[in-house]
C-alpha cells in the first residue's frame, strides 16, 4: 500500500496530475479527440497508484487538480481530493497496469483514420518505414469489448503481450496505446493515426507493397537502439 503521508509521494502525485492534464492538450493539438472523448493515464512513480482524466469533462476544462488518482484496482484512491469520477475507461487502464508492469502510460483515442481501420476489424499492414520504425510491424486488431468494465483491458493485454506494436485497434471502438510513460503512449497514438491515414490513402491507389520481415526487423532495431537520443527504459 502506498504511504500517502510522505512528501515524496505527494510530490509524485502532483507532478503526475500535471503531466496527464497537459498531455490531453496534445491529443487535441493533433486532432485525435473531440469534445470529451479520449483519455490519458500514467502510473505515479514509486507507488501503486495511477492518474487518469475525469469522466465527461471537456479538454479545455482539464486541470491538474481535477485529474483523478486511482488505485490499481481501478477505483478512486482515498485521501487525494478526487472531486470528479474517473474516466469510463478506468477499469481497462487499471487492468493493463496490473498485468503489464513495464507499462507506465496508457492512451485511448477515437482518431478518425485509425478508428476506420478498427471499424473494419482490419490490422494496418506494415508497408511504410515509419511503421517498421515505431511499431515493428503491423498494428493489430483487438477483440470487440463493451465499455465499463475491464473487458477492454483484457483485449489490450491479450493482443499486445509479446507484440512489438505499442498500439492496438480495438474492434468497432478505437485506439489504445501503451508506453513507458504517458508522453510515450501519446507519441504512439499520434504515430498510429499518422500511419493509418497514409496507408489508407495508399490503399485507394492500388495494391499495397509489403516490407520484407528482415527489413522491418532492421528498421525497428535501428530506430529503437540507434536513432536519436534513445531514452533509458524504452518500452520495446
Amino acid at each position: 500500500m502506498t504511504d500517502q503521508t510522505t512528501d515524496e509521494t505527494r510530490a509524485a502525485v502532483a507532478a503526475t496530475r500535471a503531466r496527464v492534464a497537459a498531455l490531453h492538450g496534445e491529443l487535441v493539438r493533433y486532432g485525435l479527440v473531440i469534445w470529451t472523448g479520449g483519455n490519458v493515464s500514467e502510473r505515479v512513480p514509486g507507488t501503486d497508484l495511477f492518474v487518469i482524466k475525469p469522466s465527461g469533462v471537456s479538454s479545455d476544462e482539464l486541470r491538474p487538480e481535477n485529474q483523478v488518482v486511482c488505485t490499481l484496482d481501478g477505483v478512486p484512491a482515498d485521501g487525494w481530493d478526487n472531486a470528479h469520477g474517473p474516466s469510463s475507461d478506468t477499469a481497462a487502464h487499471a487492468y493493463v497496469y496490473r498485468n503489464m508492469p513495464e507499462v507506465g502510460g496508457v492512451v485511448h483515442t477515437h482518431s478518425t483514420y485509425a478508428t476506420a481501420w478498427a471499424a473494419r476489424a482490419e490490422a494496418i499492414p506494415c508497408v511504410i518505414t515509419a511503421m517498421a520504425d515505431e511499431f515493428g510491424g503491423p498494428i493489430p486488431v483487438g477483440p470487440f469489448a463493451i465499455i465499463g468494465d475491464d473487458s477492454i483491458g483484457h483485449g489490450i493485454v491479450e493482443t499486445l503481450s509479446g507484440h512489438r506494436s505499442r498500439a492496438v485497434l480495438m474492434q468497432n471502438h478505437g485506439v489504445f496505446t501503451i508506453g513507458r510513460d504517458a508522453k510515450d503512449a501519446v507519441k504512439a497514438a499520434v504515430m498510429c493515426e499518422d500511419v493509418a491515414r497514409t496507408v489508407h490513402i495508399a490503399k485507394q491507389g492500388g495494391e499495397l507493397v509489403p516490407i520484407a520481415q528482415e527489413n522491418i526487423d532492421r528498421l525497428f532495431d535501428r530506430y529503437q537502439n540507434v536513432y536519436g537520443q534513445t531514452p533509458e527504459g524504452a518500452l520495446q
